[in-house]
């Protein structure tokens, strides 16, 4: 089935080597990390993580959301989504790719990678971290393409991928929950340390990783004779809405209770991300950006006459995964780290080698993705030929 990634119209070229050629820049900078270390990075003593683990965290909802198309088809029989299936079972493949190269770029030698599986700890979260994401993708990956193989001979998926896709639903909650536990395993940080934060991660995966999926559904809908359903893509629309409704109320959650108890140690990180503390603000523009967003989104997602409309969804599900990748894949995990257990303030910002190893991670994911694509759009127009024949 690769060989129909081979084969594509001279924009499908342009667009290949444009990834190419960001990928190629930045593995450049990569090798510049390689040679000098992290020191290259805005990263410091005080900001141990900066915009790698924030979009490991971010992308980690991405590929945990593709268990929203999995539960309606496989335990409620809603079989709208089993064109869309496919789809999302490919998102979570390079959002996982995607995660563990930004694992790999953020221990600064890939060796350290490796020794995480040749010396296990078992009592490390990120030991457990690393095992459920490389399970995850192995499930996607081994179930995605012996369905579309399958599918490909005209023939039902073999009985034995049944119980991976049962075995994939808590597996999907699993890679996200762990992730959580990174953060809120860490009594010295008061941002992170809330036993609500893998239900706030569940609801912003839920959020942002079937908006992309609808803006790619649509794109996919419109350069291609494969079509997902029209229905399927406004049925994510409305999940999309009810995760968000729930992500920003249990952000709010956390407002109250930080003001409200008058703790200092829990107030201090919104304060820095929404006013600025001690004359420090830096990131105070993008997290109201990201809040502003938010609120665009969820006004064109609860209206049903503007979620109805795919022009309004574009723009809502667009507004909603910028305002979810600033508040976690930067704001969240920059944020819990002001100020440091000394009570002083160190800002972040990302280095412009740092800027585009991220940028040739991105354009790594969007390869792998393209190319997953094209081959299920190709076998989608080919048995959809066979059935128009016969």
């Amino acid at each position: 089935m690769l060989e129909k990634m081979l084969y594509g119209s001279r924009n499908y070229w342009i667009w290949v080597l444009s990834l190419l050629a960001v990928i190629g820049v930045g593995f450049l900078f990569y090798l510049q990390q390689f040679n000098t270390g992290l020191g290259i990075t805005g990263m410091s003593r005080d900001v141990s993580w900066g915009l790698y683990i924030g979009q490991f965290t971010f992308l980690v909802g991405v590929a945990a959301s593709a268990v929203m198309l999995v539960i309606p088809f496989y335990l409620h029989n809603y079989k709208k989504f089993g064109k869309l299936l496919i789809l999302g079972e490919f998102l979570a493949v390079a959002a996982v790719l995607m995660c563990m190269t930004f694992i790999v770029v953020d221990m600064g030698q890939p060796m350290r990678v490796a020794n995480m599986f040749l010396y296990p700890t078992p009592n490390s979260v990120m030991f457990w971290d690393a095992t459920v994401l490389l399970g995850y993708l192995i499930l996607n990956i081994t179930i995605g393409w012996t369905a579309m193989g399958a599918e490909r001979k005209g023939f039902p998926p073999p009985k034995w991928v049944k119980p991976l896709i049962y075995l994939s639903i808590p597996w999907a909650f699993s890679i996200h929950t762990v992730t959580a536990f990174l953060y809120a395993g860490l009594p010295g940080r008061h941002y992170w340390l809330t036993a609500i934060l893998a239900p706030r991660f569940l609801a912003s995966a839920f959020a942002g990783g079937p908006a992309l999926l609808i803006i790619l559904a649509l794109i996919v809908r419109k350069l291609s004779k494969f079509d997902p359903g029209l229905d399927a893509i406004m049925a994510v629309g409305k999940i999309v809405a009810y995760a968000m409704v729930a992500n920003v109320f249990f952000l709010l959650l956390e407002v109250f209770t930080a003001f409200y108890s008058n703790i200092p140690g829990h107030m201090y990180t919104f304060q820095y991300l929404f006013s600025g503390l001690e004359g420090h603000g830096k990131l105070v523009p993008l997290m109201w950006t990201s809040a502003i967003l938010a609120a665009i989104a969820l006004v064109l997602l609860i209206n049903p006459r503007t979620r109805g409309s795919q022009n309004t969804l574009v723009a809502a599900c667009v507004a909603l995964f910028a305002s979810l990748w600033i508040d976690k894949g930067f704001g969240l995990t920059v944020g819990g780290f002001v100020p440091n257990p000394f009570d002083t303030v160190t800002e972040y910002w990302p280095t412009v080698p740092e800027t585009f190893i991220v940028l040739g991670i991105w354009a790594l994911g969007a390869l792998v993705l393209t190319i997953l694509y094209k081959v299920a759009i190709g076998v989608r127009e080919e048995t959809a030929g066979v059935e128009a024949e016969h």
